[in-house]
């Protein structure tokens, strides 16, 4: 821990080198104009796979499939650099040839238009996996910060189908009742790919120990954010994802802790403070958005992390587990 041990910051970086680390969810704006160049971010930092966003709840269904179609094309275009991969076999193969392995993922099933026939459209595209709601509710579940209506008869149809293809079901973002529903009603593996315990830091986006136990036992993994707000403020981002990566160990066992940055880069869009700000129903006031600029730990600072953790007495094998050892598992046993 900072401040009470030296950080092995050499033995952190030899291990990250050594290990296949997956990154369960981007969290740069969905938009045409992204410079995928700065998918180095990720690559120069050892991250091996990643979930790249094309679209969330805000957005309308038309803007997601623009935006998959773009950044599908691009990734095609570059097979030097990426591999857009179908198995966790292909991801293992693409780390082997030094290439990012990329799938997609969306944020809220407003994308699906309310047509269970675009699971699999999205599916067939490279979307590996989806989230029920982005914050607030939608036609399949409820969000987090929204008067949480549970799992409704059509995200119950989601799931079986996502369940049929071979699609993480993903409740980040998700109200609690809803995600508890989902979990219950599911017969493969759920995950958290981008939420945070709310025992160490109290955001509505964080998950209670409950969310978390349930998770585990359904085999799923819950990958840990370097958001601040979900971190909690007043300490290093570092020293707070540590803290909730602990907790979450001591919750669930470590086979269940994984990783999910949600680090994001600028993108020539609209700012997205001004998003923020003129969408306060997806992003509430009284739960800090709007308190100052976020920030957000960097693939760059993973080596500190786990010098960290490795600082309090994490081993080899649990910590190749949680850099991406447990995604890639779960992945195996859910994807077809």
């Amino acid at each position: 821990m900072e401040g009470k041990f030296s950080i092995d910051v050499s033995r952190a970086r030899a291990l990250i080198e050594d290990t296949l680390v997956w990154d369960t969810h981007s969290g740069f704006m969905p938009d045409p104009a992204a410079d995928f160049d700065n998918l180095a971010l990720w690559t120069d930092a050892g991250i091996n796979y990643l979930s790249i966003n094309v679209g969330f709840d805000l957005m309308p269904w038309q803007d997601s499939v623009r935006a998959l179609a773009n950044f599908r094309h691009r990734i095609l275009a570059r097979p030097d650099r990426y591999r857009l991969v179908e198995s966790a076999a292909d991801v293992r193969a693409a780390a082997a040839e030094g290439k990012l392995a990329v799938t997609f993922d969306l944020e809220g099933m407003v994308a699906l238009d309310e047509r269970i026939e675009m699971v699999e459209f999205y599916h067939h595209l490279g979307v590996r996996q989806m989230h029920f709601a982005y914050n607030r509710n939608n036609a399949a579940g409820g969000g987090c910060h929204d008067e949480d209506c549970g799992l409704t008869a059509f995200g119950r149809n989601v799931i079986d189908e996502m369940n049929r293809l071979g699609m993480f079901v993903d409740v980040s973002h998700a109200g609690y009742r809803t995600s508890m529903d989902v979990m219950v009603h599911s017969r493969a593996p759920v995950i958290f790919s981008h939420s945070n315990a709310k025992a160490i830091a109290r955001h509505g986006r964080n998950i209670t120990d409950e969310q978390a136990r349930a998770c585990a036992a359904t085999g799923g993994v819950i990958g840990v954010n370097g958001i601040d707000l979900m971190l909690g403020r007043g300490a290093p981002l570092t020293q707070r994802m540590a803290d909730h990566i602990d907790h979450l160990v001591s919750v669930t066992g470590p086979e269940h802790v994984g990783l999910g940055l949600d680090f994001g880069f600028p993108v020539d869009v609209a700012d997205i403070d001004e998003i923020v700000g003129a969408n306060p129903q997806f992003w509430p006031v009284e739960e800090g958005y709007h308190d100052g600029p976020v920030r957000f730990l960097a693939p760059a600072q993973l080596p500190e992390v786990v010098g960290i953790l490795i600082g309090r007495g994490y081993d080899d094998t649990t910590l190749r587990n949680i850099l991406g050892g447990n995604f890639i598992r779960v992945a195996g046993e859910v994807w077809k």
